[in-house]
């Protein structure tokens, strides 16, 4: 059964990813993802199953969005990561696929030694510690945040990921003295912290416009939150613990230096397209 005009759910897929080109370098998945959305359906079942359906009167609204540039995953309200499907709002940066390298990074450092305790400085939505204690059941962890609304967004998804008991999210500023006096040390501390440079020219206008600039922004040069939280980490280890750090591409060498100021091993691991994307530190 077609749609309006004759134009089956396919038809309109074509069409719209052609119009997404020039605000998307992803045009069909962001077709396909917001179609899927409207049709109350999985990506796949969409693909097998709907291809020849009449296209929901909810599709055109949700294009028109991304037209102007809101990013897929605020409008479909949800954003995969590390295999767990995460709440978003505009309120907290959309997780990233480059991001999973902290977690495979973790996941080989710590192969045989399991944490016991983990930190998230910055935890958003809850990403990197949900998906962290997702791989050691056995692990507790503590996601920290500032933003009240991102705060209740992070307890929102480790409620529906079944982990509310054992991820204690709490607000909490790591500029601020004396925000970690009562955690304790962790085996594995994660953060994403604000790295972009304030007038950084290659930053997309969607993420500009649409996601949290306190997420985002870290100084002229993109490394204020590195030298406020770096040197806090070797307080914060137990013995034999470690932390992962993301970073920017051009940021390596920089932090890297941060990090044997506060008596640090730096160790660095890039992404899937082979860019520098982590810094694991350990104590020296």
């Amino acid at each position: 059964m077609t749609g309006a005009g004759g134009m089956t759910v396919a038809e309109t897929l074509r069409d719209a990813a052609r119009a997404l080109e020039p605000v998307s370098t992803t045009p069909r998945l962001d077709a396909e993802l917001l179609m899927a959305h409207a049709l109350g359906a999985s990506r796949s079942d969409m693909l097998l199953r709907h291809s020849l359906d009449a296209v929901p009167d909810g599709f055109a609204p949700l294009l028109q969005r991304r037209l102007l540039g809101q990013p897929v995953a605020q409008i479909v309200g949800e954003q995969e990561f590390y295999g767990l499907s995460f709440a978003i709002t505009p309120d907290v940066l959309i997780p990233r696929a480059d991001s999973e390298t902290l977690i495979e990074a973790a996941r080989e450092a710590l192969t045989g030694k399991p944490p016991s305790r983990i930190l998230d400085c910055g935890t958003g939505p809850g990403t990197l510690l949900l998906a962290a204690l997702s791989i050691w059941p056995q692990a507790q962890g503590i996601g920290i945040e500032r933003s009240p609304a991102a705060l209740a967004v992070a307890l929102g998804n480790a409620s529906r990921l079944g982990m509310a008991t054992r991820a204690d999210m709490q607000a909490g500023d790591w500029t601020m003295p004396g925000w970690a006096d009562a955690l304790g040390r962790f085996d594995l501390i994660l953060a994403n912290p604000p790295y972009v440079e304030d007038a950084d020219p290659d930053l997309a206008p969607d993420v500009r416009a649409h996601e949290p600039a306190k997420a985002l922004f870290a100084g002229a040069d993109g490394l204020d939150a590195y030298r406020a939280l770096v040197p806090q980490v070797p307080a914060l280890l137990t013995p034999g613990g470690i932390a992962l750090f993301e970073i920017g591409s051009r940021q390596a060498a920089a932090v890297t230096a941060i990090a044997l100021a506060a008596g640090l091993i730096a160790t660095l691991h890039s992404d899937l397209a082979g860019h520098p994307r982590a810094l694991l530190f350990s104590k020296a």
